[in-house]
């Protein structure tokens, strides 16, 4: 008979949060087939478990498929998991689930520890749907298309991605201008010791990161730009309705003036003049 394909969380910070039933499946497949065998076995020792590991990460996931079939076909088990979280979630792994499932391979999941729904629950924001995106392109050009085919999914419920820390602040600004100032929760290093979860509008944030060095990993839920925070007042509830590039063009479109558009959009939405006035060259140029 073949053997099980176990996909098996990992904590994405605290090692506290491993399960039971993960720690006995570790002691007991034959081989751990893992995104990086270092990080998976700092992990191991501190559980005192000595089951090998072998490399499964991005760059040989394909050339391994064959060697991990192998060992299942001939009845060895064999966990996947990943640096931390739950395997195939913006990980590698899920070639090799289909594989498995292809070949007539048994496959089961020892659920666990996600970033994007830890981040979801911790935002505040409406949980009852959403949409997980994984990372955005890093061209600011490929960026801004990519958020823009999100925009009517995100005046519907979160959008959760991740990004890296030193790409942050320019992630941010191109969110703002492209899909306005809206609700965001920012989470950095979740579970972790230094854990921090900003709730506030992306301009906020964005000052904040130019202010302050972004580190550590994040995980961002933006929200429906009608969403709101008990805290904020009634004058920050009405402007964070406002998208201010569609404030820009309605104003454009009837004749108004570079000066006074950017003066209006800046009262109403409390966004800064010069942030405004650079949406509007962005628009001038680009029609």
């Amino acid at each position: 008979m073949s053997g099980i394909l176990y996909i098996i969380s990992t904590p994405i910070g605290n090692l506290e949060d491993i399960s039971l039933r993960a720690l006995r499946l570790l002691r007991e497949v034959s081989v751990i087939a893992a995104e990086d065998t270092r990080h998976t076995r700092k992990l191991l020792n501190h559980f005192e478990i000595e089951t090998p590991a072998t490399a499964y990460h991005e760059h040989n996931k394909l050339t391994r498929l064959d060697f991990l079939l192998d060992k299942l076909r001939a009845g060895e088990n064999i966990g996947l998991v990943s640096d931390a979280g739950t395997p195939c979630i913006s990980d590698p792994g899920w070639e090799l689930v289909r594989a498995a499932l292809e070949a007539g391979i048994a496959v089961e999941a020892a659920p666990g520890p996600a970033a994007p729904i830890v981040a979801l629950v911790l935002s505040g924001y409406a949980p009852q749907s959403f949409t997980y995106a994984g990372f955005p392109p890093r061209k600011k050009s490929e960026l801004v298309v990519w958020l823009a085919g999100w925009r009517s999914v995100v005046e519907k419920h979160p959008l959760i991605f991740f990004e890296a820390p030193h790409r942050l602040v320019a992630t941010l600004e191109t969110v703002l201008e492209t899909l306005g100032d809206r609700p965001v929760a920012i989470c950095r290093e979740l579970t972790k010791l230094h854990q921090e979860v900003r709730r506030e509008k992306l301009s906020e944030s964005l000052a904040h990161f130019r202010a302050t060095e972004p580190r550590g990993e994040f995980t961002l839920v933006l929200a429906p730009s009608g969403e709101t925070l008990d805290n904020e007042t009634d004058e920050e509830k009405a402007s964070a309705e406002i998208d201010p590039r569609q404030r820009l063009l309605e104003l454009k479109g009837a004749g108004i003036r570079a000066k006074e558009a950017v003066e209006t959009v800046s009262r109403e939405t409390t966004l800064p003049r010069r942030q405004v006035y650079d949406l509007w060259l962005n628009l001038t140029n680009n029609s």
